[in-house]
């Protein structure tokens, strides 16, 4: 009966909510990019997307809402989407390899070693040189974390759950501490652009950024969505998991190495953006199941579709001034998560 009603729910999926999601997406994306301190027109706004696209299409366009749609906002949206589906992919398959729903990337050094990447860069003055320093040394630096906090972890070619969250954590703080002293010795500009970055900035996103992301976001979330059953596998347990032929040291390290990966994609051109890679695969979960052949897709578009919406608000809520899409998702995300800890706390259980 089991099996039967995991089918009926994947077909589900399949047939209703992916195709929902992906139009609900579609949607956020255009109306994202027509709103703004100058709002656009909705048809408009997609005229001047297809034609851009080499659609043909006969429009007249008012004078510079090509340029602010296509070159301004259009690529800032792009590079929101593959933020928001890379954490949340992250997410799912964190959580599925620890078997806890209170897993984040986070516990794998990346947003500390991304920070300390970003700090040298601006520090050494390599960010007024070109925009791709910055991303380059974030992602260097959260790679190099996640690398340290691996080998710390790593005995005998295996990796407990337990260790790798301690060494994590330690690490993360030693990292960070570094990186306020470097902060100490930096001048004020440097400190603010600093600051804006940490808080989850997508202003001045280029097509030069989202090229960046695009790449190892999605080639990883690919991969990671082809080893869905593996991932199911580990869901059930070491002995279990080893019983059916599954070498669970070998596939943890890898999942590991495309989470770290896509979460240091995504971190280097974002800056950091806390709880997506939290809620986000929490929600689905509970919406399509724990099958990962469903929820890593489903929850790549819905981390997508919260950022996209997040990054919007943040530029229109306080027009034409505009906030870090961080501050919006961790606005959102910490109540939910206390609520989660209220929650297994009334339940007297693990979440």
């Amino acid at each position: 009966m089991k099996i039967e009603s995991g089918l009926k729910n994947r077909h589900l999926v399949k047939r209703i909510v992916l195709p929902a999601m992906i139009l609900m997406l579609i949607f956020t994306l255009i109306l994202a990019t027509a709103v703004g301190a100058v709002n656009i027109p909705f048809g408009e706004t997609v005229k001047i997307i297809l034609k851009n696209f080499h659609i043909p299409i006969n429009a007249d366009f008012a004078e510079g809402n090509e340029s602010i749609i296509f070159y301004i906002r259009f690529p800032r949206v792009i590079v929101a989407m593959l933020v928001g589906a890379g954490l949340a992919v992250s997410g799912v398959v964190m959580q599925g390899m620890f078997r806890n729903p209170m897993a984040d990337p986070g516990i794998l050094g990346v947003s500390s070693g991304a920070g300390l990447g970003a700090v040298t860069a601006i520090a050494l003055g390599l960010t007024a040189r070109s925009l791709f320093f910055l991303p380059f040394f974030a992602s260097a630096g959260s790679l190099l974390a996640s690398f340290i906090i691996f080998i710390l972890s790593s005995k005998k070619g295996k990796v407990t759950s337990l260790t790798l969250i301690l060494s994590g954590l330690a690490v993360s703080m030693f990292i960070s501490a570094i990186t306020s002293m470097l902060l100490t010795s930096i001048h004020g500009d440097q400190v603010k652009e600093f600051l804006f970055w940490t808080t989850g900035g997508l202003s001045a996103r280029r097509w030069e950024h989202a090229a960046i992301a695009a790449v190892p976001i999605v080639t990883c979330t690919i991969i990671l969505i082809a080893f869905a059953r593996d991932l199911n596998i580990l869901m059930l347990g070491e002995e279990e998991a080893q019983s059916v032929g599954l070498n669970t040291s070998a596939t943890r390290k890898l999942l590991l190495f495309l989470t770290s990966i896509t979460t240091a994609a995504a971190i280097c051109v974002s800056g950091s953006i806390s709880f997506v890679g939290l809620i986000v695969p929490h929600i689905m979960r509970l919406i399509v199941g724990p099958d990962h052949r469903t929820l890593i897709p489903v929850s790549a578009i819905a981390g997508a579709l919260f950022v996209v919406a997040c990054d919007m608000v943040s530029r229109i809520i306080f027009a034409p001034r505009e906030i870090g899409v961080g501050i919006v998702t961790s606005l959102i995300g910490a109540p939910y998560f206390l609520f989660l800890l209220y929650r297994a706390r009334k339940e007297g259980g693990a979440i």
